[in-house]
């Protein structure tokens, strides 16, 4: 299983050999640890064994996007002000609280004032956004601190179903791609006839060759990686389009917990800012345990704007416990 799955699947995840990835990786990642677990877990399939909800889950009727849709109108509804397309440029501070965050938007620079600032943004990137400049041993972890990119590729098809399956896992380091998804598969609908999308994960990095190609391109080497793994595409290609993630995945590298234990001690010591979720713990989670981590961040902030700090740090430990489910 090791050397026909894991390392290979590791080398093309995380861009690494498998030696080198610290032992936070599997935790995170592999969910059944042991033999017996495993064999439960087959037991669990088989017919007559299997439990009528074993394998089940909702999926929203419009997609997986409907999800953030409901969360952003939700907030609206409590006056809660969403600016897109922004990119956050610089956040100020006078050494013991932040006071205004920077972002560019349309080509302009804005400046908004502010009394807590609660971010998401990879750990090292607000490390590196702080004004005044980190100490140099900060700075230096958010350098050491690796995440790894991706590339979404999707293609709409001209066909009622690719496959059965609602996903699919290429371990083989002869085709790039790490898993292709079905998402028409994953809902009870159908919707739309005539129509599946296929969506490939692509791990790269910025300046990787496969990073600058054209979506075109990109559309044309998934159908070839596709071909390769017995699984061509047959059907027409109305549409491709692509999403690149720079910062897709953290890499636990083994020197990583000590470089993000200095960033998270150095932030940690401005009152009314707050970092969390995927990214900004530096957390390979998925998204119910982003959500989590975003109901605790509010039920810690009082009525009076005061953010229960020790009760944070609790949450803080039960977000240790969560490992992906893939």
């Amino acid at each position: 299983m090791s050397h026909s799955f894991y390392f290979p699947y590791a080398r093309k995840l995380w861009g690494v050999e498998p030696e080198a990835p610290a032992v936070t990786t599997a935790e995170r990642r592999i969910a059944n640890s042991s033999i017996p677990k495993i064999l439960l877990k087959v037991a669990r399939q088989i017919p007559g064994l299997k439990r009528s909800n074993t394998g089940g889950f909702y999926y929203p009727r419009k997609g997986y996007g409907q999800i953030s849709e409901a969360l952003r109108q939700a907030a609206e509804s409590h006056h809660a002000e969403f600016v897109f397309g922004a990119r956050v440029s610089r956040i100020d501070h006078d050494g013991r609280r932040v006071r205004a965050v920077h972002y560019d938007k349309d080509g302009r620079s804005v400046e908004t004032a502010v009394d807590a600032a609660w971010s998401t943004l990879p750990i090292s990137l607000l490390v590196k956004l702080m004004s005044p400049a980190a100490p140099p041993e900060v700075k230096a972890a958010a350098d050491g601190i690796r995440f790894r990119g991706m590339i979404l590729i999707y293609l709409v098809l001209e066909q009622e179903q690719f496959s059965e399956y609602d996903a699919h896992y290429f371990p083989e380091e002869s085709i790039p791609m790490s898993r292709m998804s079905e998402p028409k598969n994953y809902s009870a609908t159908q919707e739309p006839r005539g129509l599946t999308l296929l969506r490939a994960e692509l791990p790269c990095d910025p300046g990787e060759e496969n990073w600058s190609l054209s979506d075109e391109e990109l559309g044309r080497r998934m159908c070839q990686w596709l071909a390769t793994a017995g699984l061509p595409v047959k059907a027409t290609v109305r549409r491709v389009v692509t999403r690149r993630l720079a910062h897709a995945y953290p890499v636990y590298d083994r020197g990583y917990a000590s470089r993000f234990e200095t960033m998270d001690r150095w932030l940690g010591n401005f009152d009314g800012l707050l970092t969390f979720g995927r990214q900004g713990l530096f957390a390979h989670d998925n998204t119910h345990h982003a959500l989590a981590m975003a109901y605790a961040a509010a039920d810690c902030l009082g009525p009076d704007g005061a953010f229960d700090s020790d009760s944070w740090a609790l949450h803080r430990q039960e977000f240790e416990a969560h490992v992906v489910e893939d």
